[in-house]
């Protein structure tokens, strides 16, 4: 049974409080001890009759009463204009716009039409008849949900006749519901992010919000309350200025969209395909595409309209533009850099400033890229190398004290050499062959050749000759052998396992 009227005096009072005073809701109805509910019901007659505070001069009771709460029309409901609520629940999908808003326009062109209350029960009713997922309201531009199906597609090896199972990525905008889908070769971190790059291009721009599912590629935590998005999918969000919304665990309707859009794939799309035999990826992808797009053009049940019709009228207009250049899958990995001031990635190395030894970092690995950061700052970029085991190094991220060996080669180490004289040609060559790399020798090389500063040229061809002859390779030997002046004396045979740069020689005693 309804309540009781409020008296004009008491209504006034409210008009008063509210748009006079700007007082709120709930301390309006503390004041006059009316509930939440009748003030707001109130006000709401109030602006649907344009009034405002002070009312207008001579607005008597009875007039006051007339505005706000006017007569049923004297029209059978049978015979009232019944609103195109296929176009209310269109209209009901574009930023800002309500139901009462849809009313007010639906009374101005029908001025013996239903009443707020009335107009907004048949409505719920209208879509009480829809699909479960078309309850939600969906504002256009704002969502698209991604999901994988649950069914797969087989494609063939035309050399072997081997079957692999190919992956069924599914996208539903979710304003106009159009659909998109794709075959992968997994459901892989790289195989995620090429299908959403390639669903932005499809679309031709960008929505508020992408909702996955719980997926390991996407989400790295799965959490009810804080679920912990992927770095490379974060990555990827950002370079297009959406965000990502992952769906609850458990909650299916926080993706129902999609839950339907899987389903209308699978029954509408892959049905149609199951008795083709496809032999590449993009035999399959160009089979699906084509039936994508048929399904998007059909109208569809209770809404006399089509998907493509909706997403240009709706969703099109509300997307985000397009950067200017698509996402670049990249991987980030957490490193420690090592004493030598390298990181490690996929068993090659990558030089950092020197300051950051045992510092934390991490890189973003692209196909052609390796960038380093630390603390959110890039501190080195290199060029993607696959040798293994093989360093890249920037001079200016080593110490001073050992930027002048970076330039040395082995044939810069001969032509030193051999500049000096034939033995110490044929030392520095024996010192880099004996050992595993000859990179491991250089330093030994680099000593010997700097000998040349302090003996002069010919002393130190004599020493090396002398190494030699000894079976001595070391910088230490020929460093010795200057050192007790030994260059000019002949090696005694045997006498090469009785030397040592240790050992005083004969001339330390006179």
């Amino acid at each position: 049974m309804p309540g009781e009227r409020l008296s004009m005096r008491k209504i006034r009072e409210v008009l008063r409080l509210r748009f006079g005073q700007g007082l709120a809701q709930r301390a309006i109805g503390q004041s006059l001890r009316l509930s939440a509910g009748a003030v707001n019901g109130y006000l709401n007659r109030a602006r649907r009759a344009g009034l405002s505070w002070p009312l207008p001069d001579g607005l008597d009771d009875d007039r006051l009463e007339k505005l706000l709460f006017p007569p049923v029309p004297d029209v059978p409901v049978n015979e009232r204009p019944v609103p195109d609520w296929s176009a209310v629940h269109r209209e009901l999908r574009r930023p800002n716009v309500t139901l009462a808003l849809l009313w007010e326009e639906y009374r101005a062109g029908a001025p013996d039409g239903f009443g707020y209350s009335w107009f907004c029960n048949l409505y719920r009713e209208w879509v009480g008849r829809l699909k479960p997922t078309l309850r939600q309201v969906h504002i256009g531009g704002e969502k698209l949900f991604v999901d994988f199906a649950g069914h797969t597609m087989e494609v063939f090896d035309g050399a072997t006749g081997e079957a692999r199972r190919a992956e069924i990525f599914v996208a539903v905008l979710g304003a106009s519901s159009l659909l998109y889908a794709e075959a992968t070769w997994s459901q892989t971190l790289p195989d995620w992010i090429a299908v959403h790059v390639n669903v932005l291009a499809f679309l031709g721009g960008v929505p508020q919000q992408i909702v996955c599912d719980n997926l390991k590629a996407g989400i790295t935590k799965a959490c009810f309350h804080e679920p912990t998005v992927n770095r490379t999918y974060a990555d990827m969000a950002a370079h297009y200025g959406t965000a990502i919304i992952p769906a609850r665990p458990y909650k299916a309707r926080d993706k129902a969209k999609v839950e339907v859009g899987v389903q209308v794939v699978q029954r509408w799309i892959l049905a149609r395909l199951r008795q083709r035999r496809f032999f590449s990826l993009g035999e399959l992808n160009a089979a699906i595409g084509a039936l994508t797009a048929q399904l998007n053009d059909r109208p569809m049940r209770g809404w006399n309209t089509t998907r493509r019709a909706l997403f240009e009228q709706i969703d099109r207009p509300a997307l985000l533009p397009l950067p200017p250049t698509p996402y670049e899958f990249a991987e980030w990995k957490r490193c420690r850099v090592s004493l030598d001031y390298h990181v490690e990635i996929a068993k090659h190395f990558y030089s950092v400033p020197f300051q950051l030894l045992r510092q934390e970092v991490e890189a973003r690995i692209t196909a052609r890229t390796v960038e380093v950061f630390h603390r959110g700052k890039l501190v080195a970029t290199h060029l993607r190398s696959f040798r293994r085991h093989r360093p890249s190094t920037v001079p200016e991220h080593m110490p001073s004290s050992h930027r002048r060996y970076r330039d040395w080669t082995h044939e810069r180490m001969l032509r030193e050499a051999v500049a000096i004289g034939d033995d110490t040609a044929a030392l520095v060559e024996t010192i880099l062959r004996s050992r595993p790399h000859p990179e491991q020798g250089f330093r030994s090389c680099i000593g010997i050749l700097s000998l040349q500063k302090r003996y002069g040229a010919e002393r130190l061809d004599g020493a090396c000759a002398r190494a030699l002859a000894l079976g001595t390779r070391s910088y230490s030997s020929v460093a010795a052998i200057l050192k007790n002046r030994q260059e000019a004396k002949p090696a005694e045979r045997g006498s090469a396992g009785l030397f040592h740069e240790n050992i005083r020689g004969s001339g330390y005693y006179h």
